[in-house]
Parts: C-alpha cells; structure tokens; sequence
C-alpha cells in the first residue's frame, strides 16, 4: 500500500545533508545518504568515491553499488531467517561445524554464534595487523577459507557466557548456510554451496526486496563472506531496512518468517564504548524505540526505526575517531520525523 511521506521536509534535514557532503565534514566523506520515510524517499545525496586499493574512485550516484562492510553481518541474518523457514537449520541446536565434533567446541549453537556468543578467540582489529585476526582473516593467510580460520580459533570463554564482536563468527555462520543447503540437495558441495548460497540470496532476499544492485562476495572456499562484502545502491540498501520495517515483508512477499525481525532485535549487550545495544547480527539504537541497525566499517549504516516509519542510510568512509558527529547527524535526521 502506498503510504505518502511528509510533504515538506524540514530545514534542518537539508542543512545535515549538506553538512554531511561537506569537502571539509567532521566526520570524514560521505558517499551517499538516503532517506525513506513510509516507504519513499524523501531526500538523498551522493558524492565522490576516493581511490581505494579495490578500484578507482569516481563521483556516486543512485546506481552506484557500494561495499557493505559489516552491514553484510545483518544480511547473513536475513538468510539463516531463510534457511530457519525452510527447517534446514536449528537455531537452538549445536552448530553443525564438523570440525567441532568431539571437541569442547560442540557445545556451541547457532543462535551462541547469532548472537557473538560463541566463546572463541577473535580479535577485531581493523588497524593493527599483527594483533588483529580480522585482517588476517579477511586479507592474509585465512582468506581462503574464511569460516575454517574462524572456527579453528581456541575456545576461551564458556559458550553462551561472553560477548565478542567478531567478523570470523558471522563466517562460520556464512559456512553452516552453504552446508545446509548442500545437505539439502539444493546447492552442489563441488563449490562449496556457492550457487545455491546466491540462488537463495537472489529469489529469496534481494529480488523480492528489489535490490536488483545486491551482489555477495564468495572466498576461494564456497563461503559468503558474510561478515563484509555485500556491495549494493544506497536505496537498494534502504529497501533491506524496509523489509525489516515491515516485519520482513517486500510488498505481498513474505521474505522472513514470523517473529525473525523480532529475534534481530532482542538485545543480548551494550556496547558502552559507542552506546549501542547489540541484538543478533543487528544493532539496537536505545534511545528509538524498536530501532534496528546495521553498521559496517568507515560509516556504513542502515538505521531501521519503525516508530516513526523511517529507514536512513549513510554509506562513506569516517574513521571510527570521527564517528561522534555522523552518529549525532543521523539522530538529527531521526529526530525530524515525529513518533507515533
């Protein structure tokens, strides 16, 4: 159903747009924000893509795909909420890891690894190379096979008992999807489960949300890497808010199954650093009520506040440092739109 937005928009929301694209903006570069409020967008703004050492830069645009980053963690999310739906997986059950059998490790569910409980060693460092098992996860010796460097970590906390925001947990979870699918009969076990993992991702997530951009990144081992590389529009990323707006629905497509938008939400921790409660491969904002977000590396964020029937995305690039004055620009945005 067509649901109108606002007809005139705030001042304020133009001067934080135009603050946000800024040359000299506080909080680094934004590449594209986009605003959605009952299902339209009522403002966005695009800006230059610096060279990076994944391409060359170039100026943004409503067609422009770019990277996730740790958004992808909340679209991995979405696919177990898939996979739960098909009863391929158990949430509650141990995590069918084969490495793990007959080893402390077998002791660890899926919703332990859902909810960055898991207990195993990881180091989430986006900086320093020699303490960090992200970067050598992602860029080092375990890139090939993300999900097996993961999951060959130690095991130094009790499942279930500590809370460690991990990028290597979310691949093994990326794993565990692919293997499900294989022991299914719906994804060949020659790639890993790759073809079946994108088949899933595209007839089942992206096309019923119409995100026609969406596409994921695959290690040399078959595996999503969930954790990082979706790389999809700013409105296409806007459109996997509103499925989570609304109940994780795209239109007449039940995209999630009952209750999964509630499961993201349930808060497991806070992170007092930043502020934000964590939930299950999404990020609660505490102060809107409902509030889903995902968050990714340098700025990435899709904030989901059914309260007031919004979805914002900002996409750039602002080292964690200078990230105080965008998160204070998107709850100005926020607050421009009225609860009710």
């Amino acid at each position: 159903m067509y649901r109108a937005p606002v007809d005139v928009l705030p001042e304020a929301l133009h001067e934080v747009a135009e603050q946000l694209l800024a040359p000299d903006a506080a909080h680094g570069t934004t590449l594209a924000l986009v605003v959605q409020h009952r299902g339209e967008v009522v403002l966005e703004r695009y800006g230059h893509q610096p060279d990076t050492p994944f391409g060359p830069g170039g100026p943004v645009d409503a067609a422009t795909p770019l990277v996730s980053w740790s958004m992808a963690k909340s679209i991995t999310h979405a696919l177990v909420g898939i996979l739960v739906a098909d009863g391929l997986v158990d949430p509650d059950a141990p995590a069918p890891v084969p490495a793990w059998r007959g080893t402390p490790k077998e002791r660890i569910t899926l919703l332990d690894l859902l909810e960055m409980r898991p207990g195993l060693l990881f180091v989430e460092d986006y900086v320093d190379g020699s303490v960090s098992h992200c970067l050598e996860m992602l860029f080092g010796g375990g890139r090939h096979d993300m999900a097996a460097y993961a999951a060959a970590l130690p095991l130094v906390h009790e499942p279930g008992t500590v809370w460690n925001y991990s990028s290597g947990t979310t691949n093994i979870v990326a794993r565990i999807a692919g293997d499900a699918l294989v022991a299914a009969g719906r994804a060949r076990a020659d790639d890993g489960g790759r073809a079946g993992v994108e088949e899933l991702l595209r007839t089942r997530l992206f096309g019923p949300a119409g995100m026609a951009s969406a596409t994921a990144t695959f290690d040399d081992a078959g595996t999503f890497v969930g954790s990082s590389y979706v790389h999809a529009t700013a409105r296409d990323f806007a459109r996997f808010g509103q499925v989570h707006l609304d109940a994780g629905r795209a239109g007449d497509a039940v995209v999630l199954p009952r209750g999964w938008v509630d499961h993201a939400r349930r808060v497991v921790a806070h992170d007092d650093e930043s502020g934000f409660s964590y939930g299950r491969h999404w990020w609660v904002w505490p102060q809107y009520e409902g509030s889903l977000a995902c968050h990714g590396y340098e700025g990435q964020y899709t904030l989901v506040l059914p309260d007031r029937d919004l979805v914002v995305v900002h996409l750039g690039k602002s080292p964690i440092e200078r990230r105080p004055p965008l998160v204070a620009a998107l709850r100005t945005i926020a607050d421009a739109f009225a609860a009710g």
